[in-house]
């Protein structure tokens, strides 16, 4: 097929020639999660709504602009088709309501169901980024290698999720951008506030943060104002980092 003057193309994901996706044709806008920088990723061994919302709460007064919900925590699919109601800024859009270790168009299709804003997967599964791309939600698939995340970028989502990052480092992100400047990237995995900065200058539109930001036991015990001390930790060394970009 003769290239078409004047206009950008890629090659999809099965090699046919495609026009290429500008960042503005790509699924719906994830700019409030990239204006944050840091996404909560909430894996907890159970969860209910109050919690949640408490939780939601904490976090979001801190400055953050999204959170994931895991598909692996037990009644996740319930508490957040209605935690819209209990928390403002995700029925206005300020802030991003999103579920993620979605592996395939089912557990998609029940996350969109129950009113998730966003989908995060810890692997490449094309099917479901063409679910989700078809149903005009955002998807961020995870992704290793180059070849594998470039892929996934073809494919027309707005962020590739870099995991496991622990094994890779900052530096992997600032080499793989060099001759892939247009790549976005949300490296998750080994994220914390010692690192999330070299993270942010080699070039991450933002970090996944699990664990060390979502800390179980502070969440048993109620302490939330040590959560939004701590959020509000990252979001500051992910403004300081742009602003030295």
């Amino acid at each position: 097929m003769p290239r078409p003057v004047g206009t950008p193309w890629e090659f999809g994901y099965n090699g046919a020639m495609m026009p290429e996706r500008t960042a503005a044709q790509r699924p719906e806008s994830v700019e409030p999660l990239v204006q944050g920088g840091v996404v909560p990723i909430v894996r907890l061994p159970d969860l209910d709504l109050p919690t949640a919302s408490r939780l939601a709460q904490a976090l979001l007064s801190a400055g953050l602009t999204a959170l994931e919900f895991t598909m692996t925590t037990p009644g996740v699919l319930s508490v957040i088709s209605r935690l819209p109601q209990e928390i403002p800024a995700f029925r206005r859009g300020d802030a991003l309501l999103g579920v993620g270790s979605v592996v395939d168009p089912r557990q998609a299709a029940a996350a969109l169901q129950a009113g998730a804003q966003f989908i995060v997967a810890p692997i490449f599964h094309p099917a479901t980024v063409d679910f989700c791309t078809a149903a005009g939600v955002p998807v961020i698939p995870g992704a290793f290698t180059p070849t594998e995340i470039q892929t996934a970028w073809q494919h027309g989502v707005p962020l590739v999720k870099v995991f496991p990052a622990r094994t890779l480092g900052p530096q992997y992100l600032r080499d793989l951008r060099a001759p892939l400047p247009h790549l976005r990237l949300m490296p998750t995995g080994g994220i914390d506030l010692d690192n999330v900065g070299a993270y942010i200058r080699a070039g991450a539109a933002a970090v996944g943060v699990g664990s060390r930001l979502v800390r179980a036991d502070w969440i048993q015990t109620g302490s939330w104002d040590r959560l939004t001390e701590l959020a509000r930790s990252y979001v500051e060394r992910i403004q300081e980092a742009r602003s030295s970009a």
